[in-house]
C-alpha cells in the first residue's frame, strides 16, 4: 500500500533542485521545451540503476566498499566539471530549436543519464529512503520496493518536465538579451562546477 507520507516525502525530494533539475532547467532555457523533455527523460533514466541497486541490495555493497564509492564519485566529479566547462565555452545564443535532430535528442538524454548514474550518493540515498516505507511484515518486500521505485521515477519525470516547461516560458518572456544569456550560461557553468566540488569533498 502506498502511503501519503511516501508520496509527500518523495515530492519534496524531487522538488529540491539538484544536478538533474539544474541540467533540465538549463537545457530548457538554452534550447526550449522539446530539448527539456529529452533532458528530463535522460535524468529520470539515470536514476533507474540506482533504484535497481537498492531493490537488489547492491547499494549496500557501495555503502560498505570505499573503493567502489570513491571510483564512482570521482567519475561523477570529472563529468560535472566537464559539463561546467562545456557550458562555459558554449557562446552560442539561446535559440530554441523546435525540430531537434535524433542525434541531438539522444545526446541530451545521454548527458542527463550520465549526470545521474555517476552520482554515488543516489544509491546511498535510495538505500536509506525506500526501505522506510516497506512494512517489516510485508509478504513481498521486493514487489513493494519495485512499486515505490516506479512511483518515485514517475514523479521525478513529471516534476522535471514541469521545471523544463517553466524554464522554456521564462526564456521566451524574459531571456531576450545576449547579456542575460551570457550571465545565465556562466551561472549554470559555475553551478555545475560547484556541484562537482561538493561531490569531490564528500566522504560517504
Amino acid at each position: 500500500m502506498i502511503s501519503i507520507d511516501f508520496l509527500f516525502t518523495s515530492l519534496i525530494v524531487v522538488l529540491i533542485p539538484g544536478t538533474g533539475v539544474i541540467y533540465t532547467v538549463s537545457t530548457g532555457l538554452a534550447q526550449g521545451r522539446n530539448a527539456s523533455v529529452f533532458a528530463a527523460l535522460g535524468c529520470t533514466a539515470g536514476i533507474i540503476p540506482h533504484l535497481m541497486a537498492t531493490v537488489l541490495g547492491l547499494a549496500a555493497v557501495m555503502h560498505t566498499s570505499a573503493i567502489a564509492f570513491q571510483a564512482l564519485k570521482y567519475a561523477g566529479v570529472a563529468y560535472l566539471f566537464y559539463i561546467a566547462y562545456s557550458t562555459w565555452r558554449d557562446t552560442s545564443a539561446f535559440a530554441v530549436d523546435k525540430s531537434l535532430s535524433r542525434n541531438t535528442a539522444s545526446g541530451l538524454m545521454v548527458k542527463g543519464f550520465l549526470l545521474n548514474i555517476l552520482n554515488p550518493k543516489l544509491s546511498i540515498f535510495f538505500l536509506a529512503f525506500l526501505p522506510q516505507f516497506v512494512p517489516l511484515d510485508s509478504a513481498e518486500p521486493l514487489t513493494q520496493l519495485s512499486l515505490l521505485s516506479a512511483i518515485f521515477m514517475a514523479m521525478t519525470l513529471v516534476v522535471f518536465l514541469i521545471y523544463g516547461f517553466v524554464a522554456d516560458v521564462f526564456r521566451k518572456t524574459v531571456v531576450d538579451s545576449r547579456q542575460v544569456q551570457s550571465w545565465l550560461r556562466r551561472g549554470f557553468a559555475a553551478t555545475f562546477a560547484g556541484l562537482g566540488a561538493k561531490l569531490a569533498s564528500t566522504d560517504r
